[in-house]
């Protein structure tokens, strides 16, 4: 998702041009964005395969999915919106008719229509229900059931795991012992108290980024996804992937080094396997947004794009 809302109201999608580059957007392709968000780069997308491109697009949250519905009408039925997780992408894409796509856009992480919203609870800055599910009408487990039922050692564990948080520990011990926390508000101003702040950071982003990822499977999800989408790809068609911290952006390293024929370590595949090319790099490096750009979107400044293209032959 990775958007942030303009002066107009609307949504600024993250490395809007780079990523139509990359992906080698034409007039008739057949395209997936897998997390539509406030549809942004979907919009551009069918703009750029005009008059004939066809776009299927993904979200987890239906406020999302709504808000995609109304600012992407007027493609008609060149655009096809489902509520649901792009780890399902590959079955949706071929009850849609999208297979041998010329190109696959994963945009990760959250968008302003969720962290903007103090209901969500997403964000450590508004005072909100300790939620931070995508789909809050799906059920599930909240940050709050996280936060206020895990015992200290599996709640450091977790922060640890999914924030890369040094204090963990301190800030488990913390939390258990101030519960019952409600509130985002209540929670960062917990961790205010027993971290130290260094910087313009604030000290429960790391703690927040570990709930977020813990509630919603994030990096299940992607795991699960990236196979599906380099099968659905025709030869010659690009995945995209855009990250926005470390852990996602390592998985997404790992598998294009392990499918473009240079072994992963770990690698839980075969050395015959994994060097055997699927896909060969369009960036190997990172792309990173211009400086214009993390000086208009603040939200952009970790983002790193990453595409391959998928080769002839490579199979399953």
């Amino acid at each position: 998702m990775g958007e942030s809302a303009d002066l107009r109201g609307g949504h600024r999608p993250v490395l809007l041009q780079e990523v139509l580059t990359a992906l080698a957007v034409r007039e008739g392709g057949l395209y997936i964005d897998g997390t539509v968000g406030g549809g942004g780069h979907a919009e551009a997308i069918l703009l750029a395969s005009a008059p004939t491109g066809r776009l299927l697009g993904l979200d987890r949250d239906p406020q999302a999915v709504a808000y995609a519905e109304r600012r992407l009408s007027r493609f008609g039925e060149r655009c096809r919106l489902r509520q649901a997780s792009y780890a399902e992408m590959g079955r949706l894409a071929r009850a849609e008719g999208f297979v041998e796509v010329d190109g696959i856009l994963l945009d990760l992480g959250y968008s302003s229509l969720q962290i903007d919203d103090a209901q969500r609870g997403f964000a450590f800055r508004l005072d909100g229900p300790l939620d931070m599910r995508y789909d809050p009408q799906g059920g599930g487990t909240t940050a709050a059931d996280l936060v206020n039922e895990l015992d200290a050692e599996a709640l450091a564990r977790l922060l640890w795991r999914y924030g890369e948080e040094r204090h963990s520990r301190v800030i488990a011990r913390a939390i258990v012992a101030a519960r019952p926390l409600r509130t985002t508000g209540e929670l960062a101003a917990l961790i205010e108290r027993v971290v130290p702040r260094r910087g313009r950071i604030h000290p429960a982003t790391r703690t927040f980024q570990a709930l977020r990822i813990a509630v919603n499977r994030e990096l299940e999800a992607l795991e699960a996804v990236l196979p599906q989408a380099l099968e659905l790809l025709r030869p010659g068609g690009r995945l995209a992937v855009i990250t926005f911290h470390s852990l996602e952006d390592r998985i997404v390293k790992r598998t294009f080094r392990r499918w473009a024929g240079r072994k992963a370590v770990p690698s839980p595949l075969p050395l015959a396997e994994a060097a055997s090319p699927r896909v060969r790099w369009v960036t190997r490096k990172p792309i990173v947004p211009s400086a214009e750009e993390r000086e208009v979107n603040r939200r952009s400044r970790s983002a790193k794009l990453r595409v391959v293209e998928k080769v002839e032959g490579s199979g399953r």
